[in-house]
């Protein structure tokens, strides 16, 4: 596959452990670093040119994100074993373990800058993990969620019959990440230098990506909410992509959901482990307590804002 490219010789290769969805090689050429990423069997194809376009075009508009490449045909897509796989650019620099509000303000910051490159890109993708598919995939675990939790079955039901209610229909929106947890966001000491895996970018309120964030990145490893660092996160965001009052308005529904989003597949990953995984399912208890938080949160003042 290598030898379709004018990368030069390769100098050494090894695969990258943190790859869950996909398969993901460093490759260190004559030429410089590159990532390798052959698509596994729960990825859809016919996705991926929506995936690989996009950060082409976030590239292009100066959001520090890989770059994927093109062989001396001009092709990305390429073909393993059978298998769908792409070369893309290395990112310098690493996530971060203990989340600063320097961090959470970078992350507002390149998230707005983000979302305002994106309005021109053509391209949509319907985000098949929103919120028309979230009592779906409730009403799928059946009575078995009673495992994890008792009563959780009739809390889930009450909680996204609320969500539902006060889910807002016409903001803002346009392509976002979906999945901005900070494995995904890389820095160089206090400067963010990439944003990474976009295999869940989809079209949806840009708020909604905000609130995603603010879930991943605003709680203490206890699980109590840090309103110092969700106020760093959402000013930055706010001067450089003014947020409406609307969007101020529903942000704690759609912190609530955003939350919930996580918390059923979670909860779902949990009740049905993969025999011989090599990825312990996450618990899901801690996105329980951050849908209760945002349930009880009536104004964008108590985030900080």
């Amino acid at each position: 596959m290598l030898a379709k490219y004018k990368l030069g010789a390769l100098v050494r290769w090894r695969g990258i452990a943190e790859g869950v969805e996909n398969s993901n090689y460093l490759l260190d050429t004559s030429s410089g670093r590159y990532i390798l990423t052959v698509y596994e069997k729960r990825t859809n194809i016919e996705e991926l040119p929506f995936f690989l376009n996009l950060m082409e075009h976030l590239a292009g508009q100066g959001i520090p994100c890989p770059v994927p490449v093109h062989d001396a045909h001009g092709e990305v897509l390429q073909q393993i074993h059978g298998k769908a796989a792409a070369i893309v650019t290395f990112l310098e620099g690493q996530s971060v373990r203990r989340i600063q509000n320097v961090h959470c303000a970078a992350l507002g910051e390149w998230l707005a800058h983000m979302h305002i490159a994106a309005e021109s890109f053509a391209m949509e993708r319907v985000n098949t993990m929103g919120i028309s598919h979230w009592r779906q995939q409730a009403n799928g675990l059946g009575e078995q969620v009673e495992r994890f939790r008792t009563g959780i079955r009739q809390e889930i039901a009450y909680t996204l019959a609320d969500i539902e209610a006060r889910w807002p229909a016409q903001l803002p929106s346009g392509v976002i990440h979906a999945d901005l947890f900070p494995d995904n966001v890389f820095f160089q000491g206090q400067t963010l230098s990439g944003i990474i895996d976009y295999y869940f970018a989809c079209t949806d309120m840009f708020v909604y990506d905000l609130a995603i964030c603010m879930n991943a990145w605003c709680f203490e490893p206890t699980y109590e909410f840090n309103i110092t660092k969700a106020g760093y996160l959402l000013r930055a965001y706010h001067t450089v992509r003014p947020l409406s009052d609307e969007e101020m308005r529903t942000l704690p529904v759609l912190c609530t959901g955003a939350a919930m989003r996580f918390f059923l597949s979670r909860l779902h990953d949990w009740l049905h482990p993969v025999e011989g995984a090599l990825v312990t399912p996450k618990d899901p208890a801690e996105y329980l307590t951050k849908v209760r938080f945002h349930m009880q949160v009536k104004t964008i003042a108590e985030y900080g804002l």
